[in-house]
């Protein structure tokens, strides 16, 4: 592992910054009542959700597994993002509007409004699970490993427990509120330090980068041969839209942040910003990736590209801003983690178990969660390491934990003959599938790519789903009001935005978004 010292003013910088994000994070905090605590009293604007919404997405899968990816196996880790934002597209048109009609929390009580009790327990202990094991524990790791490379000497434990301290000291507090608004300024420090680090990443290697993009190499090609280990084109298609979903518009941590919106309206807006601020980090993330081959040549882990790049490519003081933004994606993340975990608990499970609960007890409760989420994250993260790479863990833990719940939403939003104990049974069935499909895979599939194994076990759970309910009555009119696609709503709203000037209309910006995404693939098929 390279290392590099660090100069004075630049851990000066890395210092201040960390000790206002507490301040700024407790100082904005809400904790009068559970509204105000897990939703931020739902009073945010459109700007707000989505440069949080941006933040809290820009994890260590992002900053430290992509550019990785890149430099391993080329640009066409970029197609998660590409595929991410058309999802973003289907997930304000048809979700989003259901899920703030419905006055939910979280994700899971929504499966119960739309199902029973038993679809929401589930959900809810997946997602607990996957932020802890996947989430949290997968940002301390990305934290660590910078901190690694500054300091080759600390302890990686120890640099876990204070990351995972830094976080905790504003969000377990403050609730949601002081995590958007921590993340606000960790989004804008991203940005701009991400913007830096590419002008010098380009100013040393932009030639050869302008070389691989004018000979056509396959490193920098989207679209890959069916057999290709990282992305093959079908993966594209039928693995990464199933994943997509999951992420963004079934993930908690995510649709919180969207749930604190004060309106509809506003929601879409902030998805949309989002939207182009992902299609950003091809410019951010990607290339520099790839122009990394050339500066960094036969590095052994993937994983430390970003980190090499931030230490060795930028001067005195820029050096403290770019590593105050790496950490800012990481604690932005861990915050977002927290709450919304603290959120599944204390409203999914301990407030479903003790109905008595006020409002100020179910607030400590979540406190209490968010120290034991942040704990266990710690005890785990050092295990990341043998994974080989963070985005490796993510996606294919992800492409089995994702596909029965994705079928269980779609399934529900569209599919109004669905009765409650269908799903649950096919939520089981996918799962046990699932668990068959990890332990036995090379048995059944042998090297297929997991992406190409998603759309098995995504069909699988709806077969399951849509049998299992022909032996359950039907679900009542009180199931589906607000739970499903209603088209005659989508006809009225059409009706209402011809109203609209057309920048004001979210169906125009949501077409240049997805025209941007066309062009994208065009340009680099």
């Amino acid at each position: 592992m390279m290392s590099v010292s660090v100069g004075f003013w630049d851990l000066l910088i890395v210092a201040v910054y960390l000790i206002f994000i507490i301040w700024w994070g407790v100082r904005h905090g809400m904790s009068r009542d559970t509204r105000s605590y897990f939703l931020a009293g739902r009073s945010m604007p459109w700007w707000i959700v989505g440069l949080s919404l941006f933040a809290a997405s820009i994890s260590s899968t992002t900053l430290i597994g992509q550019s990785g990816d890149a430099y391993h196996t080329g640009i066409a880790v970029f197609n998660y993002n590409l595929t991410g934002v058309i999802v973003m597209v289907f997930f304000l048109f048809f979700l989003l509007p259901l899920y703030l009609k419905s006055n939910i929390f979280t994700i899971p009580e929504f499966l119960e409004k739309r199902f029973d009790k038993r679809s929401r327990y589930y959900f809810s202990g997946i997602c607990i699970i996957g932020n802890i094991f996947l989430d949290a524990a997968g940002a301390l790791y990305a934290a660590a490993l910078i901190i690694k490379l500054i300091l080759p000497e600390a302890d990686l434990q120890t640099v876990i427990i204070i990351f995972g301290i830094i976080a905790a000291s504003y969000t377990i507090p403050g609730g949601l509120s002081s995590a958007i608004n921590a993340e606000l300024i960790q989004a804008v420090i991203l940005i701009v330090g991400s913007v830096i680090l590419t002008v010098f990443c380009f100013r040393e290697g932009g030639a050869y980068l302008s070389g691989l993009l004018a000979d056509g190499d396959f490193s920098v090609k989207l679209i890959r041969p069916l057999d290709d280990p990282s992305t093959p084109w079908l993966g594209l298609i039928v693995g990464m839209p199933v994943l997509g979903i999951y992420f963004w518009a079934n993930n908690q941590t995510l649709v919180q942040r969207v749930l604190s919106a004060k309106s509809v309206d506003e929601g879409r807006k902030g998805i949309l910003l989002t939207g182009f601020l992902t299609l950003l980090t091809l410019v951010i993330i990607v290339f520099p990736g790839i122009i990394s081959r050339y500066l960094f040549p036969g590095l052994e882990k993937p994983d430390m590209v970003y980190p090499n790049m931030v230490m060795q490519l930028m001067p005195v003081g820029l050096l403290g801003v770019m590593l105050a933004a790496l950490l800012a994606a990481l604690t932005s993340t861990l915050s977002a983690i927290l709450n919304s975990t603290s959120t599944l608990f204390t409203m999914d499970f301990y407030a479903q178990l003790n109905k008595k609960a006020d409002s100020a007890s179910l607030v400590k409760v979540g406190k209490v969660a968010s120290l034991v989420i942040i704990v266990l994250a710690m005890l785990w993260a050092p295990y990341i390491g043998k994974f080989g790479s963070l985005l490796k863990y993510y996606q294919e833990m992800l492409s089995y934990i994702a596909p029965p719940v994705v079928a269980a939403f779609l399934l529900g939003v569209f599919g109004k003959w669905v009765n409650g104990s269908g799903v649950f049974i096919g939520l089981l069935g996918g799962l046990g599938i699932a668990v068959c499909m990890l332990f036995f895979k090379e048995m059944i599939f042998g090297n297929m790519h997991f992406l190409l194994i998603v759309p098995y076990l995504l069909t699988a759970s709806m077969v399951i789903m849509v049998v299992a309910s022909l032996f359950f009555k039907k679900p009542s009119p009180e199931k589906l009001e607000n739970t499903t696609f209603n088209m005659a709503d989508f006809r009225q709203e059409t009706t209402d935005l011809k109203e609209v000037k057309w920048f004001r209309n979210y169906r125009f910006w949501s077409l240049v978004l997805l025209a941007g995404c066309a062009l994208i693939w065009v340009l680099l098929y």
